[in-house]
Order: structure tokens, then sequence, then C-alpha cells
């Protein structure tokens, strides 16, 4: 037998056993892409708040042996296998950007922990396999998150080969389980009146297929689409259709679970090119982010639900206690992610950037070791209680570990994802944060530093200095608020045409030495209060600085919720005065002037409600 021959028939051999596995390819190009682990390293504003929940919370008091245990010996309450995929998941991602070994370790110690509970028919479950799938235990839907945790630990901590195969094992035993009849419908499966949460596999699956190029795989996720996602309704169809978010998988538009399965979505259409399922993810960011999306950037909501409700409408609603969840918020951010890669939209980012300095900071512990569970505009501001479970801390107390304060690292750690990033063009700089950056050129022989230096979001400068190691023609992208109406932008002097919510273009040979430097139009305005369903929500209004979101702290103010008018000029811009903090926590404080006076206002992210102490963000007028 010849060497060629004896060749032919092992690689055969490999590709029959799916031991010789190559990435499936992707049929859409991103426009933006994000740049090699490691390559941004933020400092000050978010940094800071990045390393506080890594070092409290994944890396600090998280159990995550007691969250195996859940496989290993059952769970009590629906749903709770959810939280080890959850903390594995943020936690990979912070190794992405840290490569801090302490934190490789315990992701190391806890996935291998977590194999070893892989049940004989492949399935890694908090339930039998007589009892499996258990729907109305939400079986799927943590089987889920075991997948989206393990991938990411093989994307980004280490490729290991029995991480893989453990993949391949889970998802076949879902493709033996989950179907068209005589199988069980994945639309059937699920606590929910819609079955929304199973179909959220869709991305799992897909990322699954991407690693191996195994076709059933993707054909399950196609399963998945044809499906619907959801009983009752074809949740792709719909979005196609433009039917706003608050009437799709009726009766519960359960806001969590549908921008999941939309961000599984637009992993599918990257891999296949659907034009059909384009459309849909465009019109739903489109109609999310014009009807639901509130001041801070979160959305979702109604008085005993977590759904979407036209809240850019209500959010001012005094009847609506409960809203804006934070695993809506993090999920939301991500699904802009997709869109940013797949189109280059500015508006994504600033979606993302209005959520990241608001809502996302605005439900994190200053302590680091946790998120509220939802956050109001007025009122109670945090709210700590919600679907979870207590864990014996270690020290005569308990930690209460909820999906909301698991999924609010993740929302952390997507910033240095998404920050800087790369396109054919050249590098992108989408949020101004200061960070140093090493790239290459596009060209990709040409190493290329930026260092971004500001104190943004605290004032309206920032420098860029960029920094290639020999002189390059390519094109630096920078993203141009939406809300900065009047941008200053200079390259070594020399002023640059730019448009509010677009990326500037500039195009140039690039040499060492050369710097950028950009004034933001960070005004204070005023704001209206949305007319929505009640009429006690209408007369009020609101106040930012920039991207900021300002609000009146009962820690500081024992008048913060009596009414007042806010005085502007005819366009709307408030003389506000930046003045030191009260607080030792508190980021910013403006002194704002009123009709019978001033007040004091606060960036809504410092103020700190888990004394109890309240907020008041939509101001009544006297």
């Amino acid at each position: 037998m010849t060497g060629k021959i004896l060749l032919s028939i092992v690689l055969l051999a490999l590709l029959h056993t799916g031991a010789f596995c190559r990435e499936a390819s992707a049929k859409v190009e991103d426009r933006q892409y994000p740049l090699p682990p490691g390559a941004v390293r933020l400092s000050g504003f978010l940094e800071n708040d990045i390393q506080n929940s890594i070092e409290h919370w994944n890396r600090g008091v998280l159990p995550y042996a007691d969250f195996v245990d859940f496989f290993r010996n059952g769970r009590s309450l629906l749903a709770l296998g959810e939280i080890w995929g959850k903390a594995v998941r943020s936690g990979c991602m912070f190794y992405r950007y840290t490569h801090d070994p302490e934190l490789k370790r315990r992701l190391e110690a806890t996935v291998k922990d977590m194999m070893t509970t892989q049940q004989s028919n492949g399935s890694i479950s908090c339930v039998r396999i007589d009892q499996q799938p258990d729907s109305r235990g939400g079986d799927l839907w943590e089987r889920k998150y075991v997948m989206l945790g393990m991938e990411e630990y093989y994307e980004w901590v280490h490729p290991d080969p029995e991480v893989l195969e453990s993949l391949k094992k889970q998802a076949d035993c879902i493709i033996e389980q989950i179907g068209n009849p005589p199988k069980t419908p994945i639309t059937e499966q699920g606590w929910s009146a819609t079955g929304i949460e199973s179909s959220t596999l869709l991305e799992p699956f897909v990322r699954l297929y991407r690693i191996t190029g195994e076709q059933r795989y993707l054909n399950f996720a196609t399963y998945i689409i044809e499906a619907g996602g959801a009983k009752g309704s074809d949740l792709f169809q719909q979005a196609y259709d433009n039917v706003e978010p608050r009437n799709m998988g009726l009766p519960y538009p359960k806001a969590y679970e549908m921008t999941s399965l939309f961000e599984g979505a637009a992993e599918y259409y990257r891999i296949t090119g659907d034009q059909r399922i384009k459309q849909s993810i465009l019109n739903y960011f489109k109609n999310i982010k014009e009807k639901e999306i509130t001041i801070i950037g979160n959305g979702g909501g109604r008085t005993g639900g977590e759904e979407w409700n036209s809240m850019a409408s209500e959010q001012s609603n005094p009847d609506i206690t409960r809203m804006m969840e934070t695993c809506i918020g993090v999920t939301w951010i991500k699904f802009c992610s997709q869109i940013l890669r797949l189109t280059s939209d500015a508006s994504s980012v600033d979606k993302i950037e209005k959520y990241i300095y608001n809502g996302l900071l605005g439900a994190m512990k200053p302590t680091g070791d946790g998120f509220s569970y939802v956050n109001l505009l007025n009122g109670k501001k945090m709210n700590d209680p919600g679907w979870g479970w207590h864990f014996d801390d270690g020290h005569d107390g308990k930690l209460h570990v909820t999906c909301c304060n698991l999924n609010g690292p993740m929302g952390l750690a997507y910033i240095p994802y998404i920050a800087v990033t790369g396109s054919k063009e050249g590098p992108v700089i989408n949020l101004y944060n200061a960070a140093t950056v090493d790239m290459t050129s596009p060209a990709g022989q040409n190493p290329l530093k930026l260092a971004i230096e500001t104190d943004y979001p605290q004032s309206d400068k920032v420098l860029i200095k960029v920094s290639p190691d020999h002189p390059e023609t390519f094109t630096l992208k920078l993203r141009i608020p939406s809300w900065s109406e009047n941008t200053s932008v200079k390259v070594n002097g020399k002023k640059q045409t730019v448009t509010a919510g677009a990326y500037a273009d500039i195009t140039r040979q690039w040499k060492p030495g050369d710097r950028v430097e950009i004034v933001f139009d960070m005004k204070c305005r005023v704001l209206d209060s949305p007319h929505g369903t009640n009429r006690n929500g209408d007369n009020m209004q609101a106040v930012t600085w920039g991207p900021i979101v300002l609000a009146r702290d009962e820690n500081t103010d024992r008048d913060y919720n009596q009414p007042v008018t806010v005085k502007a000029d005819k366009t709307g811009l408030v003389k506000a005065v930046k003045t030191k903090p009260t607080l030792e926590g508190t980021r910013m404080e403006f002194i704002i002037p009123t009709t019978k006076g001033t007040i004091r206002m606060v960036d809504y992210a410092s103020v700190n409600g888990w004394s109890g102490s309240q907020v008041c963000t939509w101001l009544h007028r006297d």
C-alpha cells in the first residue's frame, strides 16, 4: 500500500468519525470584527468597574461547585441550571480580556467538574434521563447555558478536545429528543405559555456548527427557525412583517428570551446568508430601539412582568413598578453588538453606550458583588430580590445569586469586546473610554498602536494618538454620537467634517505621532416625558448631560421627589454647572437651575439605592 493511499484512508476515517474538524466558513462577512484577545486595554472610568466585578464576583464569591451540584443532585426550582453557564460565560469573556491566571484556574476546574455530570445519553441536565426533556422545569433552557458556557470556554480559555466532544454529545442528545413528530417539538418545551425560552438553543447550535462544520448542527438550527421560535407564533416572520415587539409572541412577549432568540438568529444569518432572517433581525433592532428603550438604555416591563410593552412611551408611567430587568439590558447590548458587526450601524453603539453608562452601571453594586434584578427610574431604584437561589457565602450568611446578577458581568465583559474594533478599511473607535490598543494595520503587516487619552464622559475632550510602525494609508473610523450635534474633530490641527449619528471616515497616510483631537458637544438638556397610557406620567421632565442621565438622589436630597420645573432655553439647553460630588461614590454632580432656585442632580448610575434610598429621574413639574 502506497503512502498516498494510506494517507487518504486515514483522512477519510478522520472525516467519518468527526475527529478531523474545520471551522465552518461564514457566508456573510462582518463589517466590523472584534480585535484579538488582549488587544484592547481600558483604563479609568469603565476599567474600574470591570475589575471590581471580576475581583468580587467571578473570581470572588461565586460557588462554582454548588452550581455544578444542581446537575449532580437535581434542582428544586425551575431553571436553576442556567446559573453555571451564565457564570462561566462571563468569566470566559473576562478572561479573554485579562488573561487572569486565577480566573483561568477557576474556570478550568469548574468545566472539568461539570463534565463529570454528563449522563450516558450525552446530556448535561439537572434531570434524569427518564424525565427528559423536562418542559416545565426549563431543561432545554438550562442545557442551552451549559453549551454557551462551554463554547465560550473552548473559544477563549482552552480549546480542549474533551470539551468539544462533550458539547457534541450534548447537542446530539438534544437532536435525538427534540424535533418534528414523533420527537418532541421544541415549541412545546418550556415554562412559558409559548415555550420561547427553549428555542434560544439556536445560538449554541449555530456556534457549534461554526466550530465543527458538522451539518446536523446547522440542520437543527434551521429546524428552530422553521418552527418559528414560539408556540402559536412565528417570531421571525412577525419581525419580518414589522409587527411591534409588544404584539410578538403573544400572550407574553417576554423581552429577555425574545432578544436572546434574535441574537441566535444573527449568528444564523452570518452562517447562511438567509435574507429573510437578515430583514427580521434588522426590523427587530429598529423596533426595539424606537419603541422599547428608555432613557437609561434598557427596556421591558409591565405592572407584573418583564415583557415588551412600548416602554419608550410608558417609561414615566407611575403604575409600572417592575421594569428594565438587567438580563434584558445585557442581552440587548449583545444583540446590538451583532448588528454593529454585521452592518456597522453607528446607532447600535449609541444604544450600547446609553445602557453601559446608565442602566448597566446603575444596576451594579458599589461593592462589585452583584447587580440589581430590575431598575426603576422613580422610587426604589434597586430591586435585589427576584428569581434565583441563596447559597452559603462561607461567612455565616447567604449569597443571593439571580439571573440578573449573573448577566450583569457579561455586559461589562462586552465593553472591551466592542470598544475598538477592526474593519477592512482600518480601526474603528466605538467607545471613548481611555484605552490603549495594539493591533495591525489593514494590510496586516504593520503593527499599529492607538492611545485614547481622556476622562470621558467626565469631560468632552478626547485625544487619540495614532502610531503605526511605518507610514501607511488606511481609514480611521470614529463614531460620532447622535447626541453630539456639533462635534469638533481635528487631525494634526486640521479640522475634519463630521456628522452626528454616523462614523467619520478619516482616510490618509498615517504616520507615527499623528494626533486626532475630538471635542464633543456635551451639553445639558431637558427632555419632556413621553405620553403613554397613564396621564399621571405626562407632566414630567428628565435631564441629560451628553450620554449621561441625571437624577435626584434621596441620599443627599431630602426633597428628591418634590415637583420642580427645570429652566431651559427654547432648544432645551440647560445652564448646568458641574460641581464637586457630595458623596465619595458619586461620579458626577451638577447644579441645575429651576424656576424656584437650584437643585442638585447626579448621574443616575451613581445613585446608591442598595440601602433603600430612592431616586427621581423623571421630575414632576410644579
